[in-house]
């Protein structure tokens, strides 16, 4: 499995995770449709919040960037959000 955290802060961070969990059953709905899905998670911080998705290989963490990318300047460009800070690598161990 292959692992994605997107941290947000700064410009619209709050703002965003505000419209994420107005909107979150469409974010869901987009995210389950990319190949290879496992798990994603929403963490609201205190000056933004944090994604985590989970894929069974690179290709689908990368297919996840763009659907929300995608979401992102269909339903949040006004926002001006600051781009993320992103980690990614191999997952070593997944408990569900």
């Amino acid at each position: 499995m292959y692992a994605l955290v997107r941290n947000y802060s700064g410009a619209g961070a709050k703002e965003l995770f505000d419209l994420l969990d107005e909107r979150k059953s469409d974010v869901e709905t987009r995210l389950r449709t990319v190949d290879g899905f496992v798990a994603y998670t929403l963490i609201r911080t205190n000056d933004g919040g944090v994604s985590v998705t989970v894929c069974q290989d690179q290709g689908g963490t990368d297919q996840s960037t763009q659907v929300v990318r995608d979401w992102i300047k269909a339903n949040a460009a006004g926002l001006n959000t600051d781009p993320p800070t992103v980690s990614k690598g191999t997952v070593i161990l997944h408990l569900t």
